[in-house]
């Protein structure tokens, strides 16, 4: 069984799916999936050892198959076989051999990690016969990750990788999510990909640290993140609205906004080294741009008119910046039974 799941990049709004600002005010994010994935192929293991090996980080985990793995190793990896083994198997535990891989490296922005929890529920659920829905699937991954394993951040990554596409996400009180597909003309969609350049800032960040600020931020009453994070959502409308009349340069201003807004959420959203990137870009042509996810480094994107795209990525690429050639890419979470099904050979 394979399965595959997509990155995203968060155009606006981001940040109001965390709780308690989403619990109070109710969260509001624009997004969508790039043609970046996260990987998981599984097969039954003959010799009842429960292997994990993910590829792309060059690790490899092995145990015993049990209803509770520990939280060593390949932790991701783990607690989402323990919670399937829970929820779906009523405790019985198989021997599998599950092999992963991510397009972008942890701390990308991109959601990567949530995508990974997203591809690897969708391949267990699917391997088992057990076929989930995509608010299941998110609901799933979303618990894995920031309950179970208590990983700080928001709601928005995993709904992104089950659903796909271009999509409004509202993050309503007593965990209500609804996800509404941006309906966008074909022509705007080439023409938002055209204008969409994106770029890694040379720099991985710890996100979790980032979001426990703004989260202390948001529980002072009338704070500076409580109002910025109120300017964060109504910018996702605002592109919102501007993407659907086709104005790239009006959704460009919204997501220049959200980035301003989104600097005063936390000190460590933004860097001297950042600034210069965002000066950089804007210095030769770039409309506007933001950080993809919770900030302080990952990826950066930048909207670019179309004539001036090839240029601003020379400049940056100049500054030893490595350039990210994405596209859209409309679907969520996919599994598929591998056309000739054999055992894979895995070494640590």
């Amino acid at each position: 069984m394979r399965a595959l799941a997509p990155l995203r990049l968060g155009l606006a709004g981001g940040g109001t799916d965390l709780s308690p600002f989403c619990d109070d005010h109710g969260g509001y994010v624009l997004n969508c999936t790039i043609n970046l994935f996260a990987r998981v192929t599984i097969t039954p293991a003959t010799d009842g050892v429960l292997r994990f090996h993910s590829t792309d980080l060059g690790q490899f985990d092995e145990c015993l198959p049990q209803p509770s793995l520990p939280r060593d190793g390949l932790a991701l990896h783990r607690a989402v076989y323990s919670r399937v083994v829970r929820d779906l198997l009523g405790g019985e535990a198989p021997a599998l051999t599950v092999v992963s891989s991510v397009d972008a490296p942890p701390g990308s922005g991109l959601g990567s990690s949530s995508a990974l929890v997203v591809a690897l529920v969708r391949a267990l659920a699917q391997f088992l016969d057990v076929p989930l829905p995509p608010h299941q699937v998110a609901r799933m991954a979303f618990e894995i990750e920031r309950i179970d394993l208590g990983m700080a951040g928001g709601r928005q990554d995993h709904y992104a990788a089950a659903f796909g596409g271009f999509n409004i996400m509202e993050f309503r009180p007593a965990d209500e999510v609804v996800v509404t597909p941006v309906p966008l003309p074909e022509d705007h969609l080439r023409e938002f990909e055209g204008c969409l350049l994106v770029c890694h800032t040379g720099r991985s960040r710890l996100s979790s640290t980032i979001i426990e600020q703004q989260i202390d931020g948001l529980r002072q009453p009338g704070g500076v993140s409580v109002d910025a994070m109120l300017q964060i959502k109504q910018c996702a409308v605002e592109m919102r609205a501007a993407l659907q009349a086709g104005d790239m340069e009006r959704a460009a201003r919204a997501l220049g906004h959200s980035w301003e807004a989104k600097k005063r959420t936390a000190a460590a959203v933004s860097s001297g080294v950042i600034d210069d990137i965002y000066a950089l870009a804007l210095r030769h042509g770039a409309w506007a741009g933001k950080i993809s996810g919770a900030g302080g480094g990952g990826h950066m994107m930048f909207m670019v008119p179309p004539e001036r795209r090839c240029t601003v990525a020379q400049r940056l690429a100049e500054h030893g910046l490595s350039v990210v050639p994405v596209q859209l890419a409309p679907q969520g979470s996919l599994a598929w039974a591998a056309p000739s099904p054999r055992s894979l050979v895995t070494t640590p």
